[in-house]
C-alpha cells in the first residue's frame, strides 16, 4: 500500500540517494541544488512509501491552497525507481497523493512533466496517470535539442560564421571566470531585454562549487579576453545550454558559431541531445520566432514541455 509523506531536511541523505539511483531524475533534484533558493519557496516536497521502501519523490513547493511541481526548477514530476515500477505504481502514487493533499489543504496540482529526452529509461507513467486524474494542459513551451549521434548540418551562414572564427584565431577554452563572463551577460540583457539573469554571480559560483562536474561555463576568447559565452548544465544524457551571450566583437567573428560546432563535433559528442532551451515567452502564447529560427539553423528541433493542472 502506497503511503504519501512529506520531505522533511532529515530525510536529506535518503532523498539524493533515490535521486542518484532513479530513472528520470538529473542533479538538479538533489536538495544541495534545489534548497540554494529554500528562502523563495515553502517546500512541499514528497515522498511516496510502499510497505515502508521510498519508490518515488515529488520535488514541489507550496503556494497556498496549490501544490507546484517545484517553481525553482526548469523540470519536475515524481522521480521514480528503474525496477519494479510501472504504470499501476504510478496511478496507485497519484491516489494516494491525492488523499494526502486534500488531508493538508491542497486543492490543486500544478504538475511540469520531466521532458523525455532526460529519462534514464523510459518514465512517463505520470502522464498516464494525470490523463485518469483528469488533467488539462495548461501551458506548453517548445525548445530546440540536437541529436548528438546524427546531428544536421549547420545552416550556410553559421558555416560561413565558424570559418570566421577559426579565421580570427578564437578559442574555446572552460572557463572558471565566470565574473567577467556575467558582466558580459547581465550587461547584454538589461540592455536588450531590460532584465537581469535569474542567478546571481554569487549564486551560480556556488552551484558550480557544488556541482563542478555539472555546471560550466564555456566561452570564446581572443587571447585573455571572452568574447562569447554559454553555460551547460551536464546530465548523464543531455548538455542543457544555458544563459547564451555574445558581445559586438563576438558577433561578427562568429563566436557562438565556434562554440555550437565545438560541442556537438567533440565536447559532448557521446551524450544524446544538446538542448538549446525553450523559446517562449507569457506561459508558451508568445513564440520568438527569431530565436527558433536561429536554433533550428543549428540543428534543434522541437521537443514540448508541458505543465498541467489536476484539481482534487
Amino acid at each position: 500500500m502506497v503511503e504519501i509523506k512529506q520531505y522533511t531536511p532529515e530525510l536529506s541523505q535518503d532523498w539524493n540517494h533515490f535521486v542518484d539511483e532513479s530513472k528520470n531524475a538529473t542533479f538538479l533534484h538533489r536538495r544541495e541544488y534545489m534548497d540554494y533558493h529554500s528562502h523563495r519557496f515553502e517546500d512541499c516536497s514528497l515522498i511516496a512509501h510502499d510497505n515502508g521502501k521510498i519508490v518515488a519523490l515529488l520535488p514541489a513547493n507550496r503556494v497556498g491552497d496549490t501544490l507546484y511541481s517545484h517553481q525553482g526548477l526548469t523540470y519536475g514530476g515524481w522521480l521514480t525507481q528503474l525496477k519494479h515500477f510501472n504504470a499501476v505504481n504510478m496511478l496507485e502514487i497519484f491516489d494516494a497523493m491525492k488523499e494526502f493533499c486534500l488531508s493538508i489543504g491542497i486543492k490543486h496540482l500544478i504538475y511540469k512533466a520531466i521532458p523525455h529526452i532526460y529519462h534514464k529509461y523510459p518514465a512517463e507513467e505520470d502522464l498516464y496517470a494525470i490523463f485518469r486524474q483528469g488533467g488539462n494542459i495548461i501551458e506548453t513551451n517548445i525548445s530546440s535539442s540536437i541529436p548528438l549521434d546524427q546531428p544536421l548540418e549547420f545552416n550556410y551562414t553559421y558555416r560561413k560564421m565558424v570559418k570566421t572564427a577559426i579565421a580570427n584565431n578564437l578559442s574555446v577554452v572552460e572557463s572558471q571566470d565566470y565574473a567577467q563572463y556575467w558582466n558580459i551577460l547581465t550587461e547584454l540583457l538589461g540592455t536588450k531585454y531590460d532584465t537581469t539573469p535569474v542567478h546571481s554571480l554569487d549564486e551560480i559560483t556556488m552551484l558550480h562549487d557544488r556541482f563542478p562536474h555539472n555546471i560550466k561555463l564555456y566561452t570564446v576568447n581572443r587571447d585573455d579576453e571572452i568574447l562569447a559565452g554559454v553555460l551547460i548544465y551536464c546530465t548523464p544524457l543531455v548538455a542543457h545550454a544555458q544563459y547564451i551571450a555574445s558581445n559586438e566583437e563576438g558577433k561578427n567573428k562568429g563566436a557562438l558559431a565556434l562554440l555550437f560546432n565545438h560541442f556537438i563535433k567533440h565536447e559532448f559528442k557521446g551524450l544524446k541531445y544538446l538542448d538549446l532551451g525553450t523559446s517562449n515567452e507569457n506561459k508558451g502564447l508568445y513564440l520568438n520566432e527569431g530565436l527558433i529560427l536561429q536554433k533550428s539553423h543549428l540543428g534543434g528541433r522541437a521537443i514540448v514541455h508541458n505543465t498541467y493542472k489536476i484539481s482534487f
